[in-house]
């Protein structure tokens, strides 16, 4: 399957700008004593696996002969199978299995003193060089910083009682935040931020709790068994909360995709699995559904500017549309340069010594969009994409979550 599928790329070639797979393969099939994918060493095809990070781009913008052609080509989806024969085989890397285990990872160094040691080691240049020789993670990979106090500890000051909310034909106006890893963990000031906002709109929050990590991390890495126990234990908690009437939402667009579009895929008959499907939601999209109720409040008290908004490529996939920029369209004197390309980070992708350079040359368009915007904020829904075009620019400049530039506009 894998040398039908490259054969019709090697046809085609649209996708050669997307990701560091296609160039891959075309100059495989291009050094090739025949020049076509029958001289190409089928043990080389695992170079073509690896760089695919799994962001459906070709699928959704590229690609002329996705179902329901007869080709019936679906190249990111062929990728995770080859992932998940590859880890099944025991061939997965040390480190690829721990950069993907988010969880025990973000309980153990959120943990008070562990992590000022562990930031303080992710960002030290002697222990980074040690990280890339040992466990081959790039030096000069912005890492994640963690924080110990974690959005569950901040939440237990919230009191909602005050919020009375109110439903529409699409939104019940409570919603269940499902917090992700990197929202508990690295960035909770986005999922206060989320809060905030969404209580200032009458939409009761309630954090869900006891969840695991939404499992798309260990998709990527072809671990299928730990996605299934990650899908038993969430969903288990999430189609509760449904049948109480809650929508549910993320703050992360990969998380997002997830529970919308993955899970569905590979468990089509588990009504629980579809039940929740059905309740989640783009934070963006969810407010833009407010907004077509006349539930939104468009009283802005602060302009934003020029904003570089970088849509991310998971948010793309889930086909809603913009939102996030409809909804900072809303706010007076706010300029939105959008910019619609993949950041490269890609969750561990950028992290790896044998792929970061080729991240960071997907990122450069991205990159130079914004230095040439003269922007005063930018922005992605994918946090770490954001951290990726800081990386980038390497001018001493921070993004700007689209969640917390809502907050900032409205003075919260």
């Amino acid at each position: 399957e894998l040398e039908r599928v490259f054969d019709i790329c090697h046809g085609c070639r649209r996708c050669v700008s997307l990701c560091g797979s296609f160039p891959t393969l075309f100059d495989l099939v291009d050094e090739s004593d025949t020049m076509e994918v029958d001289g190409v060493d089928k043990r080389d095809y695992w170079k073509v696996v690896d760089d695919c990070f799994l962001c459906d781009l070709c699928y959704l913008t590229k690609c002329p002969y996705v179902p329901p052609h007869e080709w019936n080509v679906d190249f990111p989806h062929l990728m995770l199978r080859a992932k998940a024969i590859k880890f099944r085989k025991g061939e997965a890397k040390t480190r690829d299995k721990l950069m993907t285990s988010t969880d025990t990872i973000g309980k153990f160094a959120t943990i008070p003193v562990i992590t000022q040691t562990v930031n303080a080691v992710n960002s030290n240049g002697l222990t980074r060089k040690l990280m890339d020789s040992t466990l081959g993670i790039h030096p000069d990979a912005l890492l994640p910083r963690y924080d110990s106090n974690t959005l569950q500890k901040r939440d237990r000051k919230r009191d909602d009682s005050r919020i009375k909310p109110e439903a529409t034909s699409t939104t019940t106006g409570k919603v269940a935040l499902f917090a992700t890893c990197y929202g508990s963990y690295n960035e909770p000031e986005i999922g206060e931020d989320l809060i905030k906002v969404f209580e200032h709109n009458n939409i009761q929050v309630k954090l869900v709790e006891s969840t695991q990590c939404c499992g798309m991390p260990k998709l990527e890495l072809g671990d299928l068994d730990a996605v299934t126990s990650a899908k038993d234990a969430n969903i288990t908690i999430l189609s509760k909360l449904v049948d109480e009437g809650w929508d549910i939402i993320t703050p992360v667009p990969s998380c997002t995709l997830m529970f919308k579009q993955e899970l569905p895929l590979m468990f089509p008959e588990d009504q629980d699995v579809i039940k929740v499907q059905k309740a989640m939601y783009d934070p963006f999209e969810y407010l833009m559904l407010r907004n077509k109720a006349d539930k939104l409040d468009t009283g802005f008290k602060k302009p934003l500017g020029k904003v570089a908004y970088h849509v991310a490529c998971h948010q793309r996939v889930q086909r809603i549309g913009m939102k996030t920029r409809e909804a900072l369209e809303l706010i007076p004197d706010t300029e939105i340069l959008t910019i619609e390309r993949c950041s490269g980070h890609d969750g561990t992708y950028t992290f790896k010594s044998e792929h970061h350079d080729t991240a960071m040359k997907i990122c450069r368009p991205v990159v130079n969009k914004v230095k040439q915007g003269d922007v005063d904020y930018y922005s992605s829904d994918c946090a770490m994409a954001g951290h990726h075009i800081e990386a980038g620019l390497a001018d001493g400049s921070k993004p700007v979550h689209p969640i917390s530039l809502l907050k900032i506009a409205y003075d919260l």
